[in-house]
């Protein structure tokens, strides 16, 4: 199976006058869920206002409805090698089962997982969908991988538990049943999991000039758990703490993120292999994360956003670009999605200017990469 398709189914800017109100981390501060505060979307935070303009609920209310129906494509990516794993165990071809990497999609699971927990805090039900659904699909992969003996029995079981238990507490926490203490600590253990993940697998990918090693990980690990226990104590910063708060969040997208990192590097390293590339797999990902880019852009979440953009533009269409220079696609493949997805970007950027009633398409894009508020008080009822 080629590398992509295990990987994948596996900071304010004076532009005008355009935000008086705070920023992200002043928001939280003073939360009653300690130093784990709730990001809420421009329409909880802002919809008791009497100068919120009908478009912006519209556009709050599709972007929301969006964000759920990309569930969709990142469903289908991982169906067919579902799929054609039945058939392979049906038919005792368990060795066919072992070219699927049982790391990669464990990799690719610890990132749902965590992504799960971080859109569950947020209350965003969309994208807490499509993280659930790559957590349920990947375990489903990782038990026919099991069944192959092509994963170990008792990491599975790992693998389950951990699953199980992340399901339970996201599932209590966002339905308020949970006490912020187990929800502070299930944050922080999946923070420092998925950085020590992170740095083995950023490790990992200059395997041919860097020696196999644990320590990246280890040290990386280890500085967050440091930084955990004076957090804990109350010997950080303010900002530092809010900083360390989004590492779970930020280490999970990098994962996804380096991914296609690791494909391109291969894809220019080996052009011959490109081929064995699957475009519908490309094209899902670039739709999936294509909408998920409306409802990250809308409320700001620029760990999102930064996720979102890089799946659909690298991820997606670079990766497409690749194929396409290397003639591994058709020519009206490539143009196609191009013409698509540049009206797709254009019309969610106007969309999200007539919402905030700003100056200027790209004046929500930079608010978000920037760190800007999260509302534009010029907004009138419309």
């Amino acid at each position: 199976m080629p590398p992509l398709s295990v990987a994948l189914i596996s900071s304010t800017m004076a532009f005008g006058s355009m935000r008086e109100l705070p920023l992200p981390h002043e928001l939280m501060q003073g939360d009653d869920t300690e130093s784990y505060g709730t990001f809420q979307g421009p329409k909880q935070q802002y919809e008791s206002r009497p100068d919120v303009g009908a478009c912006f609920l519209q556009w709050d209310a599709s972007t929301s409805r969006i964000a759920e129906f990309a569930t969709f494509p990142f469903l289908l990516m991982q169906v067919p090698q579902i799929i054609l794993n039945t058939q392979n165990l049906l038919n005792g071809n368990y060795v066919a089962l072992a070219a699927v990497e049982w790391k990669a999609q464990l990799t690719s699971l610890a990132g749902n997982l965590s992504l799960m927990s971080y859109f569950v805090h947020k209350k965003e039900r969309g994208a807490m969908v499509v993280q659930g659904v790559g957590v349920v699909t990947t375990l489903v992969v990782l038990l026919q991988l099991t069944i192959a003996q092509a994963m170990p029995l008792f990491v599975f079981i790992l693998t389950m538990v951990a699953c199980v238990v992340g399901f339970l507490i996201s599932i209590f926490h966002y339905v308020g049943y949970l006490n912020q203490q187990i929800w502070r600590f299930w944050q922080e253990a999946i923070g420092v999991v998925g950085l020590f993940v992170l740095c083995q697998i950023v490790w990992s990918t200059f395997s041919e000039v860097l020696p196999s090693s644990v320590i990246p990980g280890s040290v990386a690990a280890s500085i967050d758990v440091i930084l955990l226990i004076l957090a804990r104590l109350n010997k950080l910063r303010q900002a530092l703490t809010f900083m360390l708060n989004g590492v779970p969040g930020w280490t999970a997208t990098l994962l996804f993120m380096w991914a296609s990192v690791a494909q391109l590097k291969h894809n220019f390293q080996s052009p011959s292999n490109i081929k064995g590339l699957s475009v519908l797999t490309i094209l899902l990902s670039l739709i999936g994360n294509g909408l998920l880019m409306s409802r990250a852009l809308f409320i700001r979440d620029v760990m999102w956003f930064t996720g979102a953009s890089f799946g659909c533009l690298v991820q997606g269409w670079t990766i497409l670009l690749t194929m396409y220079i290397y003639q591994a696609t058709s020519w009206w493949i490539f143009w196609l999605t191009t013409g698509i997805l540049l009206v797709w970007l254009g019309f969610i950027l106007v969309k999200d200017q007539k919402s905030y009633a700003l100056r200027w398409p790209f004046s929500g894009l930079i608010e978000t990469i920037c760190g800007g508020g999260l509302y534009n008080t010029n907004v009138q009822v419309s």
